[in-house]
């Protein structure tokens, strides 16, 4: 990816989303000539030259400052994940070719998370690597996203965008990947050298105008919590809260649960669910 573009379509968006009214701004002549605020006026918010200002929406954060970086995430209005990927971004302009190396991350999980996985029984529980592959989950989490795991090599991001099947699992599909895409464009500030998730956001790009539509809006946001809404195969539609967390000691990893509000129907299926993986699980165990 061109860092320099990314700057560049990244501010430009913001400010483009930003009204006068929005900022405290008079709104002086009645023909603007761009959606949302100008540059000067992104400048004066901010408390810089509009030079300054022009340069950096121009792709140059070289040498910003974290005070400046802040002063312009203001002005934009830019929320917690926006901000992070702004700084991000700066972050990116001022390494140093040796920091351009992508961290190794680990393939596969410690022993000691699966037995926690394991260990969760009531509530479906995954874990995805930085790239959106599905490395280990618990037996709810199994027939929760069974639809899902079905592949060889289960990917969230490939099921959502390249699988027919996904619309109809994600009741909501629209906004899930919506969600999806503005999580991986904060993955890849965050390590743009590395060449897995570039190649993953190539492919994605080049087979799915959904996901080449929505890449282009760069939007950025946190995938922490939230609900979720499937069309499961054999219990019907439930709907779940999910929790994600990091792995702080596995760094990519992420482990997500998802849990039902207690005596509503969700709940219900979702103790269907369970008590067809326990008998699924038993009848393999017997026929082995």
């Amino acid at each position: 990816m061109d860092h320099r573009n990314e700057v560049r379509e990244f501010l430009s968006t913001r400010r483009g989303r930003i009204t006068p009214d929005m900022a405290g701004l008079p709104a002086f002549g009645g023909n603007r000539r761009v959606p949302g605020l100008r540059r000067e006026e992104v400048a004066l918010l901010a408390g810089v030259s509009v030079d300054y200002y022009t340069r950096l929406e121009r792709g140059d954060l070289s040498g910003a400052s974290d005070a400046v970086l802040e002063a312009v995430a203001r002005a934009l209005q830019l929320d917690e994940a926006e901000s992070a990927h702004l700084f991000d971004l700066a972050r990116t302009a001022n390494a140093s070719p040796v920091m351009h190396k992508p961290r190794k991350r680990a393939n596969a999980i410690r022993p000691s998370i699966q037995r926690l996985l394991d260990a969760i029984t009531d509530a479906p529980a995954l874990v995805r690597n930085g790239y959106y592959d599905y490395v280990a989950t618990n037996r709810m989490g199994r027939a929760l996203y069974s639809p899902v795991l079905a592949s060889v090599d289960p990917n969230a991001a490939r099921f959502a965008f390249l699988n027919p099947a996904a619309q109809d699992f994600y009741v909501d599909w629209d906004k899930n990947t919506q969600e999806l895409v503005a999580a991986m464009r904060g993955d890849a500030g965050r390590n743009p050298f590395d060449k897995r998730l570039t190649d993953l956001i190539g492919e994605l790009s080049t087979r799915s105008e959904r996901f080449r539509t929505l890449w282009a809006a760069h939007n950025v946001r946190y995938h922490r919590t939230g609900v979720k809404r499937l069309n499961h195969p054999d219990v019907g539609e439930i709907e779940l809260s999910y929790e994600a967390f990091e792995l702080p000691a596995d760094p990519g990893f992420m482990l997500a649960t998802y849990t039902a509000e207690p005596g509503s129907a969700s709940a219900d299926a979702l103790r269907m669910l369970g008590s067809w993986a326990a008998t699924q699980e038993a009848a393999a165990e017997i026929g082995s």
